[in-house]
């Protein structure tokens, strides 16, 4: 069986194609959504989802966030004394997904579709892969979330014609795919986003308009306790803003408390820039795709930023019509590929339909432009694959030496749109040898697949000599041996076992709460803290059992009375 995985910047959702349907599974604490965080517990063992979540605010140097978007380069987070590429902290949360499933299915799970943004770049969804790969998983396709969005739709199983738009915008990442449909045919007409545009965005101008605006010290933007504490609120700020017309922040420094009332359109004038960025990708898709937005027959809304206020009335103003939002935007993509799943399974509800995706990225290679008889201008951007091409595609461009005497032909390959090749991403490069007084040319080919995976060749005209592209200083992308050598550590790491994560993140939740706390109600959470420990200590399945009822009814007071209370 394959699974379908939504690998997220925020939350993280697996998915089965399942008698006809796609379903959600759920974690071991029952929960849909599986925080995207990693922490270190205290005794060296790894913590991942909702557990370590909660350890944010109170280890902040030995937990990790948001590292999605650090996929591809050559970061390295540290928790605590230990280092991870973001790919490993990806591959550890793709491997609770997986444990969940296998509990939930009874049998092992080692094949999965994951999605990724559209504007993942080739070293994104290689990093993607590897850490699908670390996690013991063949990734059997690399699936675009908004292509996965409108699979959830069954938008594919629709009669006629009918051409749509998907406006994705998670917690890190924002993507606009349009799309067009006939005769079982989905295809993908245009792509474009922004990869460093989402919730967590809107989050972070609260924490800067909470500095500037609650007389909060400079100071402490050092201080990684407040400045957890702080993001916490602000993201409680946002979701109370999605249900309520007005909110408070209150956070504490000691015997200090900060606080900052906020409203509906004071929120959206603050995020006025994030929001303008919105509109950038919404146009180039459409321009790309040469769709008048009144062509457009749908517009789906996929992500969980989309929940807030602002930006739907943002969408619905910049479309002229309230989008679509029947399906939960935060488990809407994890639901598509399961579908794509099933496609992979060839089930037979599914056999009819085919799918279509678009390069969202110009690839291509520096070259020297002759200005006259006499000038060259060299570092243009050439491109061989033009953005929005349908993939799988082929394309080959012949090359040529600039002198008679020259004896290699350096082939430098990027991605991007810009007129400079210096100012895309250079992706890598070739060195081609020549022959002495050699003016032959070499035909460069790119290979684009449905993964959005570069292939490039270069074959000499002349003797039919062929070279394959050799990645050189890209620090994202780990070879053979070194995925090797992280597995192998991966699976020595102790991570704690699926079936006590609840009351680990009961504790995880207790310790925040008590960080919180002052006074007399922070002396009675350390009483219940230590009495929930000792139920736990006896390991008396008929001592434990009640005591996790009483203690989540305690946290749950205990945060009803939270330094954020919306407002009337």
């Amino acid at each position: 069986m394959i699974v379908g995985i939504d690998l997220g910047t925020t939350n993280s959702l697996i998915a089965v194609w399942d008698n006809g349907a796609a379903r959600l599974i759920p974690n071991s604490l029952g929960q849909m959504l599986t925080p995207s965080c990693v922490s270190v517990d205290d005794d060296g063992a790894i913590l991942i989802g909702q557990a370590a979540r909660e350890r944010l605010q109170t280890h902040p140097q030995a937990s990790a966030a948001n590292f999605k978007r650090l996929m591809g380069s050559d970061k390295t987070l540290y928790l605590g004394k230990r280092a991870f590429r973001p790919e490993e902290l990806s591959a550890l949360v793709l491997r609770s997904l997986k444990e969940d499933a296998e509990a939930a299915l009874g049998h092992p799970i080692t094949e999965a579709v994951i999605t990724v943004p559209a504007y993942f770049s080739d070293a994104q969804r290689k990093a993607t892969r590897t850490a699908g790969e670390l996690a013991g998983l063949k990734v059997e396709r690399l699936l675009n979330e908004p292509t996965a969005a409108a699979l959830a739709y069954g938008i594919h199983l629709r009669d006629g014609e009918s051409k749509f738009l998907v406006f994705d915008l998670g917690g890190g990442t924002f993507d606009v795919s349009v799309l067009d449909l006939f005769d079982s045919v989905m295809e993908v007409r245009a792509s474009a986003g922004d990869n460093y545009l989402g919730g967590e965005d809107f989050v972070t101008a609260l924490v800067e308009h909470f500095f500037n605006a609650a007389g909060v010290p400079a100071t402490l933007r050092a201080d990684a306790h407040f400045m957890q504490r702080l993001a916490a609120q602000a993201e409680l700020a946002k979701r109370a803003l999605s249900e309520s017309p007005r909110a408070t922040i209150r956070v504490a420094d000691g015997d200090t408390q900060y606080a900052l009332e906020l409203d509906e359109a004071g929120f959206e004038k603050l995020c006025a820039l994030l929001l303008a960025r919105l509109r950038a990708p919404v146009e180039r898709a459409l321009r790309d795709a040469r769709l008048p937005i009144a062509e457009l027959d749908n517009i789906v809304l996929a992500g969980g930023a989309t929940r807030m206020p602002l930006v739907r009335k943002m969408a619905a103003r910049m479309f002229g019509r309230f989008p679509a939002c029947d399906i939960d935007p935060d488990q809407v993509v994890a639901l598509g590929a399961a579908v794509q799943a099933g496609l992979k399974m060839k089930d037979a509800a599914l056999d009819e339909v085919v799918m279509t995706d678009v390069a969202p990225y110009s690839l291509g290679v520096a070259t020297t432009m002759q200005v006259d008889a006499d000038h060259f201008s060299h570092g243009h951007f050439d491109p061989v694959i033009e953005r929005n091409t349908v993939i799988p595609a082929s394309r080959v461009k012949r090359y040529f030496p600039l002198q008679d005497t020259q004896r290699v032909i350096e082939l430098l390959v990027y991605q991007g749109e810009a007129r400079m090749a210096s100012d895309n991403i250079r992706l890598g490069a070739l060195t081609i040898p020549l022959a002495a007084g050699s003016d032959e040319g070499v035909d460069v080919r790119f290979t684009y697949d449905v993964n959005g995976l570069l292939q490039v060749e270069a074959t000499l005209v002349r003797t039919r000599d062929v070279h394959t592209l050799v990645i050189e200083g890209n620090p994202g992308l780990l070879s053979a041996p070194e995925i090797a050598q992280r597995l192998q550590a991966l699976s020595e790491l102790k991570i704690h076992p699926r079936d006590h994560m609840e009351n680990r993140t009961l504790l995880a939740r207790g310790e925040r709460l008590y960080q919180q706390l002052r006074g007399d109600e922070r002396e009675r959470l350390g009483r219940e803290i230590a009495r929930f420990e000792q139920a736990l200590g006896t390991q008396e399945r008929r001592m434990i059992v009640p005591a996790i009822d009483v203690f989540r009814q305690v946290l749950d007071y205990f945060d009803h009375q939270s330094f954020l209370l919306p407002e009337a």
